[in-house]
């Protein structure tokens, strides 16, 4: 069974930072794609950050130059980190994985976990 199991989320300023990590059981690890999207009140969920079992990276034009992805091998966990914080980050994020090349369609998706809430204040 695979699961997805979110962390690291919090509040903080603009202008600040957060590390939130997924950490997969099963063989989700091992998957070929896994990501982070997000969902603020009122919006659709998007494609924030998505890494493929080569370490190439692809993100959302929104948070080029201030979010990275990153596996721990050792851990068997992802993270986002997430530096410069914008107001309007303010989201739920999810982890998410499939074992296929990367891709920002949602709906590709087969494993989700249950989200990390992020909130950032002016």
């Amino acid at each position: 069974q695979v699961q997805l199991v979110e962390s690291g989320g919090g509040s903080v300023q603009a202008g600040g930072f957060l590390r939130p990590s997924c950490a997969p059981s099963g063989y989700a690890y091992s998957m070929y794609c896994m990501g982070w999207f997000r969902q603020a009140p009122g919006g659709e969920r998007e494609g924030v950050a998505f890494l493929d079992t080569y370490g190439r990276a692809d993100y959302a034009d929104s948070v080029k130059g201030r979010f990275t992805i990153s596996k721990d091998n050792a851990k068997n966990t992802l993270y986002l980190q997430m530096n410069s914080l914008k107001v309007e980050d303010t989201a739920m994020y999810y982890c998410a994985a499939r074992d296929s090349y990367c891709t920002r369609a949602q709906s590709a998706y087969k494993y989700w976990g249950q989200g990390t809430q992020v909130a950032v204040s002016s």
